[in-house]
């Protein structure tokens, strides 16, 4: 079935003649649907009768479908009063067809298929839409990369070539995406899990039955769409199946990893978005559900999408040349550690747009290489590339190749909006690369401010941190020095957005150029806050409601020992504590509520961080209390 249909249109083939002709090929593709990105990284999807995009296809491609914006997270932007947004194609990316599988269409005997293709949202006549915002930041970056050529041309000298010899400069990244796997309705004990991951029993072992399938299935669609799939495999996070009478597998409970081949970069949060589609929909045609949250399930590792960026020039004689690549006995150019040093210094208002939710916050916590502290790792020695997983910012060096030199943020999830979390990285890089070339810094400068000691002060980064370790950061720091050296973690979606205003100097980074600006970041901020709220109320607490009244007492009051009551008093008394109010007091629950309803945001984080820990210390309570029962 796969092997007669097509699967996207290359940006090559966006002529009208070129549209017309595939389409009318493949008269099994039947809708087209304009895909724009909010801030929040939901994507439009609309069903638009093929028939209608035929008619007039130069129209449509000029914008002639619109949208309701009230509708999508913009807000402060598209309002009631205002909502109208014109729905603009992107021609410059590849279009991908979605084929319904399970809709076969009754003349061609093939599935329905809907033409995606990526657009820009337009209100007041500003692009206003996340895949702009990327788009704005590499532009801004390439032309100032440019510039810098033309003003400094010794920068170009270890590389042998001239400005004259550049066609174009070109922004790549890539992404890694983990997530959960599992069969409908089932669910695997946590301890179970736990023990698992310990263990590491699931770490690359082999996929089996319905998840082999749909695995392997993924990867080969994943080639036919053109992504070029690199690895999919199973991640440190599982449960062993069960065998059924029936002889299927049952009690499914895994966490697994796919790789592709980079991209540029608009193209790679294109592909990155896609892939999960291709992933869910695959997976749930076997009868599997697919589970994208950062932290699905505490105490065991959560799903991270390690995000990879770089930048290279390409040559008129068609050669490539990667700018974080060393030219000499460095670890770095000069663009490759001034990137990172950009990154590192800003990151106080990039993570806002990278861990905007409560889901990626409780992911972001010391242990299961989670990265949680603002430091980077470039190697012990040139010759020995780093692979130290608990920085944030890693620099992935391959010493017989070259041009796949790169970094990798470590701190976004399947659920982090790649295009904005690339732009505002994007911004940071060009931030460090401008005070580098501006002040005629050389690798060995940028390399020995990068390596600095707290307290040493510094040009460009501050004093008081340190930025490079190539030490286990959870394991020789503790935890004081942890946020002594490289800063306190935000522990609430609240505590994230504040370095916004702590740190307006680094948000003027973010508006270099107009990429982003206030309207753009005060409703990108509105929209974080209310989903905020928004989670904690309707999901959070009834969630925890459910699971305090799922602590029963089990033991038997005549066999009981006193240990048994004396746990159960203590789990007694945190689950009053926690939802039931009385005359005299509310519980912690009543009091986010009230906090709620007045507005006070630092009062909810506040609660939140409390009703965090002892929701933590009620499950392992109870943990302890169910294991010394005997009769249960």
């Amino acid at each position: 079935m796969f092997n007669d249909l097509i699967f996207s249109i290359p940006k090559s083939d966006h002529s009208e003649k070129c549209i017309r002709k595939t389409l009318t090929e493949h008269p099994e593709i039947k809708f087209v649907s304009l895909i724009g990105i909010d801030f929040s990284g939901n994507d439009t999807d609309e069903k638009i009768p093929i028939r209608i995009f035929l008619d007039d296809i130069d129209g449509f491609l000029k914008g002639a479908i619109q949208t309701d914006g009230s509708s999508v997270v913009l807000p402060g932007i598209a309002t009631l009063n205002n909502a109208k947004v014109d729905m603009i194609p992107d021609t410059d990316v590849n279009w991908f067809i979605d084929y319904n599988y399970e809709n076969i269409d009754f003349e061609t005997k093939k599935p329905i298929g809907t033409l995606r293709i990526p657009c820009f949202l337009i209100h007041d006549s500003k692009a206003i839409d996340s895949r702009h915002i990327l788009k704005s930041s590499i532009e801004h970056i390439e032309k100032n990369l440019m510039k810098y050529f033309n003003d400094y041309p010794h920068l170009l000298e270890p590389y042998g070539i001239t400005v004259d010899d550049i066609e174009d400069v070109y922004a790549t990244a890539a992404t890694e995406l983990e997530f959960w796997v599992k069969t409908p309705e089932e669910r695997a004990h946590i301890e179970e899990l736990s023990t698992s991951q310990v263990l590491q029993e699931q770490y690359w072992t082999r996929t089996k039955g319905s998840v082999r399938t749909a695995l392997e299935e993924v990867l080969d669609l994943m080639d036919k769409y053109g992504l070029e799939s690199e690895m999919g495999h199973k991640e440190v996070g599982g449960v062993k199946a069960t065998l059924s009478e029936s002889g299927n597998l049952t009690h499914i409970m895994e966490q697994l990893e796919i790789d592709w081949k980079y991209a540029d970069a608009l193209q790679a949060a294109d592909n990155e978005l896609y892939v999960r589609i291709l992933v869910r929909e695959t997976f749930r045609r076997h009868g599997l559900d697919v589970n994208f949250l950062a932290k699905p399930i505490n105490g065991v590792a959560g799903s991270g999408e390690h995000t990879h960026l770089s930048f290279s020039l390409k040559l008129k004689n068609g050669k490539r040349i990667n700018l974080f690549a060393a030219t000499g006995k460095t670890f770095l150019s000069i663009f490759g550690y001034a990137s990172v040093m950009g990154i590192l210094k800003n990151y106080e208002v990039i993570n806002p747009f990278i861990s905007c939710t409560n889901d990626s916050l409780r992911r972001l916590k010391p242990g299961f290489e989670a990265p949680v502290c603002i430091v980077t790792s470039v190697g012990h020695s040139v010759d020995v590339p780093s692979r130290n997983r608990t920085i944030l910012l890693g620099v992935i060096r391959d010493l017989t190749a070259p041009l796949a030199t790169r970094f990798e943020l470590r701190s976004p999830n399947p659920h982090t909006n790649t295009y904005l979390a690339l732009a505002t990285m994007f911004m940071a890089c060009n931030d460090g690369i401008a005070y580098a070339i501006t002040n005629n810094k050389t690798e060995d400068e940028l390399f020995a401010e990068l390596s600095k000691q707290a307290g040493e002060k510094a040009d460009y980064l501050e004093k008081d941190r340190a930025y490079r370790s190539e030490e286990d950061v959870f394991e020789d720091y503790t935890e004081e020095e942890r946020n002594r050296l490289f800063g306190v973690a935000p522990n609430t979606v609240y505590e994230n957005l504040l370095s916004f205003d702590k740190h307006p100097e680094k948000l003027e980074v973010l508006k270099s150029g107009e990429v982003f600006t206030d309207k753009i970041i005060n409703s990108f901020r509105s929209g974080v806050e209310k989903r905020w709220i928004t989670e904690i109320i309707a999901r959070i607490i009834p969630n925890h409601i459910r699971t305090i009244r799922s602590y029963k007492m089990l033991h038997d009051v005549e066999k009981a020992y006193d240990v048994d009551i004396t746990r159960w008093k203590k789990i007694n008394e945190l689950r009053y504590y926690l939802m039931k109010d009385s005359y005299s007091s509310k519980s912690l629950f009543s009091k986010i509520h009230d906090a709620v309803d007045a507005g006070d945001l630092a009062s909810i984080s506040d609660l939140q961080v409390e009703m965090d820990n002892k929701m933590q210390e009620l499950r392992k309570l109870y943990i302890d209390y169910k294991t010394n029962l005997l009769d249960i």
